[in-house]
């Protein structure tokens, strides 16, 4: 049997959900729970698990990360270089290269080129097309060589860390995934 329930979230809002019907040993006054309404809490009472704390919690969290960098190990630098590549921006160039090699990049790869960006705010040539600034094929270097030293060092405790403190974190983990070849 199934008794509808008015419970509290942990937002402290009054729901209805269904749950098993309760056995005579749980002492449950089931008049109290016929309306559900704020005003009138039952004295029935489920507290239900805050969903985003869990997800969001620094265990899940370093889990996920520590997951997430074990797969970024695993892909191989690009050892031939395709043509050069024009850019205006770094995030720009980061988008051009995940384009024609089929690869993400790596979180913290793209939070540097986002701060790359921002750090040429104000300056004398931030209107200025970026690969009149730096040389295309100095430019891409520099981003796998990035790449590689986030790729093979980075620890995940940092990494998770850094998705705690950032709420959209998930913006900057690429969601691209290439073909892995496993060698036994």
């Amino acid at each position: 049997m199934v008794l509808l329930a008015c419970v509290l979230n942990q937002e402290e809002e009054v729901v209805a959900m269904k749950i098993p019907f309760p056995s005579e040993k749980d002492q449950v006054d089931v008049d109290a729970m016929d309306s559900c309404s704020p005003n009138s809490v039952p004295s029935f009472h489920i507290q239900l698990p805050n969903l985003s704390t869990d997800i969001d919690s620094l265990e899940v969290l370093t889990r996920r990360a520590a997951m997430y960098q074990d797969y970024m190990k695993q892909i191989p630098i690009p050892s031939n270089r395709g043509s050069v590549i024009p850019f205006t921006s770094w995030m720009g160039l980061g988008k051009s290269i995940k384009q024609l090699y089929g690869q993400p990049l790596h979180y913290l790869t793209n939070v540097a080129l986002k701060q790359w960006d921002q750090l040429r705010i104000g300056s004398e040539d931030e209107w200025k097309p970026l690969d009149d600034i730096v040389h295309p094929c100095k430019a891409e270097a520099s981003v796998w060589l990035m790449e590689e030293v986030h790729r093979q060092t980075s620890s995940h405790f940092y990494i998770a860390n850094l998705w705690k403190e950032d709420p959209v974190y998930s913006g900057f983990v690429d969601s691209i995934f290439p073909k892995l070849e496993h060698t036994s």
